[in-house]
């Protein structure tokens, strides 16, 4: 028994010690840009400086909208007081700069054809179903979709979405629109589907934000987070039982997969639950998959669900 605990210590030094090289190399990877802070440029702009706001920003001033639009939204009392709430909480962008650069130095590891795009900072009139947008080229980041799970702004937005528009989910957000961008899956008709699409999305952040905590990739809690490690058993068994893997009902992705405040088992169980466990176990396969095969994250994104499910040959924590 203590031969077999040394080697499995032995094994986990290795691994340590070749994921530390492995970050250090990423660390040397050059990643500097810098920010545009349109948010306070249109906060500090006067009628006569719309020109220039939209030759620098042309593609944030839609030609569909006149002048006249623009200038209302300027001189506007509300959009003044949702642009100095955010100057407020974001006085500079120092923090998430990091993170960012982080994020970008291991895209450009593992996409060596990735390059650098603008960034951004805005605000959208807290539309939380757009919180970032990435293109090729840009990453746009809305501001006044984070300015703190209890402010103000979010009384009226239900708590389950309130409580992840919070400075530490803007890295989460920015890289799981990058995964979208990486992933294919032709596949997403049953549960199992749609498990493992969002399981890949997860695993793409353990690569490409190592540094960020469990809980801030998938946007729990670090409750929520113990609580679905503690369950993890339970509730593989109850997909397993109530035959759900393979199933096409329209329901279960709102039931398991979708942001809601809880899981929906039908069980006592449901309000301690946090939304959005189909992803965490379809997390825990793919993260499964990539321990047994090694393989490269970018081929991961592409494999089907199916394969990577029978492969990894996942159990549950017990």
């Amino acid at each position: 028994m203590r031969i077999y605990t040394l080697l499995i210590l032995g094994l986990l030094i290795v691994s340590c010690n070749k994921d530390s090289k492995l970050e250090e190399e990423i660390a040397k990877i050059e990643a500097d840009f810098i920010v545009e802070r349109f948010d306070k440029a249109y906060m500090e702009a006067q009628p006569k400086d719309l020109p220039q706001l939209k030759e620098a920003y042309p593609f944030l001033f839609s030609k569909h909208v006149p002048d006249s639009v623009w200038v209302d939204r300027i001189n506007d009392t509300l959009q003044h007081e949702l642009l100095v709430e955010v100057n407020k909480a974001y006085p500079d962008f120092k923090e998430t700069k990091n993170d960012l650069q982080g994020l970008f130095q291991h895209l450009k590891y593992y996409d060596k054809t990735f390059s650098l795009p603008r960034i951004i900072t805005l605000t959208n009139d807290v539309d939380y179903r757009n919180k970032t947008i990435v293109t090729d080229s840009l990453v746009l980041i809305a501001l006044d979709n984070y300015l703190g799970d209890e402010h103000r702004f979010y009384q009226n937005i239900p708590r389950y979405l309130a409580a992840n528009m919070k400075q530490d989910q803007i890295l989460p957000d920015v890289t799981e629109e990058y995964a979208q961008k990486y992933t294919f899956q032709k596949e997403r008709k049953t549960l199992l589907d749609e498990m493992i699409y969002f399981g890949k999305l997860l695993c793409f952040k353990d690569k490409m934000i190592p540094f960020a905590t469990d809980a801030e990739k998938i946007g729990y809690t670090e409750e929520q987070l113990k609580w679905a490690e503690a369950n993890e058993s339970a509730i593989w068994s109850y997909f397993i039982e109530k035959e759900l893997m393979y199933s096409t009902d329209s329901k279960l992705p709102g039931r398991f997969i979708a942001d809601a405040p809880f899981s929906k088992f039908y069980l006592e169980l449901d309000n301690e639950s946090p939304g959005r466990l189909g992803q965490y176990i379809g997390w825990q396969i793919v993260r499964a998959y990539v321990e047994r095969t090694g393989e490269d994250v970018m081929k991961v994104l592409q494999k089907k669900p199916e394969d990577i499910f029978r492969i990894s040959k996942f159990k549950p924590k017990k």
